[in-house]
């Protein structure tokens, strides 16, 4: 039986149609700023770096850090 815990940022755009579009990053670094992830946000929407079937990304929607612990409860022989 094994615990593993994983951490995700999940940065959330909304596009010109409206819709939100998700981007994560597995194991972000432990002393990301807030601040840092807007930046880098703001850098994806300005050089157009994505775009989605509902066009441009046009704003910041939401920044999460999800921690995820795992516990693998059985594993067959």
């Amino acid at each position: 039986m094994a615990q593993v815990t994983t951490k995700t940022l999940r940065m959330v755009f909304k596009n010109e149609n409206g819709s939100n579009f998700t981007l994560t990053v597995d194991n972000p670094r432990e002393n990301i700023t807030a601040q840092e992830i807007q930046a880098a946000m703001d850098t994806v929407i300005t050089k157009n770096i994505f775009t989605t079937s509902g066009g441009q990304l046009v704003s910041k929607q939401d920044i999460k850090i999800v921690d995820r612990t795992t516990n693998d409860i059985y594993d067959p022989q």
